[in-house]
């Protein structure tokens, strides 16, 4: 488990190059944003036919950021400096999964958790690793997404199934901008995975099973023969 601790940088502090350029570390600065946004293809097939809200991602500690994360050789975490994401990670990530369910073409009713609108199932997620790992101080760094999800019933707060992803890539270059584009081809991956697991969910057992009612039946009718043992004792009984 790499170790995840602020990395103070002094004087002394390495520097990563890329394409000749010094790519400083350290306290941020006005520099370009890359949006981490992943596209999918159109998908199809079976329609699920139970509604979702997908939560607001948890993050790992120091990963709660705008900032693009990294860690060094020795485990230590910064940040690249005069680069960063256009929003913080957790709602990134939640658009990217809310765009592969829409993309999937199996699920009709899905939404952020904001929307506040009926869902049977939530998707809590929590991101476990977003930053480039180096192996050496020099080096094309290794990217890694990793995130466990949870499918829990919005009524009883049931957890019905648990699945872990972790995907990786490589990037191009040592520089901020390949982490980027690293980092949203691994994002895609994590996405797709669990989408398709999520999607194999069964429809909600309700509060009151399928099997106890009579289709097709009035409530008159129903609220009539549920009472209709107690006429007929009633009948029965001695006077008093």
């Amino acid at each position: 488990m790499i170790e995840r601790r602020l990395f103070l940088i002094g004087a002394s502090a390495l520097t990563l190059t890329a394409c000749g350029n010094p790519l400083g570390l350290g306290p941020p600065e006005g520099g370009p944003i890359y949006p981490v946004r992943p596209t999918f293809p159109a998908g199809s097939g079976e329609k699920v036919r139970w509604a979702l809200a997908v939560l607001r991602p948890d993050m790992a500690a120091g990963l709660d950021s705008d900032r693009i994360a990294l860690t060094q050789p020795d485990g230590t975490m910064d940040f690249f400096a005069r680069a960063g994401y256009p929003d913080r990670v957790p709602p990134m990530v939640q658009q990217a999964l809310l765009d592969g369910f829409e993309a999937s073409g199996r699920i009709d009713a899905v939404a952020l958790d904001q929307a506040a609108l009926h869902a049977d199932y939530n998707l809590v997620t929590d991101v476990k690793d977003f930053a480039a790992h180096y192996r050496q101080p020099d080096g094309i760094p290794i990217v890694t997404v990793s995130i466990t999800a949870k499918l829990a019933t919005t009524h009883g707060r049931v957890i019905v199934s648990n699945f872990s992803t972790v995907q990786t890539a490589t990037a191009s270059l040592n520089s901020a901008a390949a982490v980027a584009q690293a980092l949203q081809q691994a994002l895609g991956l994590a996405v797709k995975a669990i989408v398709d697991w999520a999607l194999t969910a069964p429809m909600p057992a309700t509060s009151q099973p399928a099997t106890t009612a009579s289709p097709g039946k009035p409530a008159e009718q129903l609220l009539h023969d549920s009472t209709r043992g107690t006429d007929r004792l009633r009948d029965k009984a001695p006077p008093q």
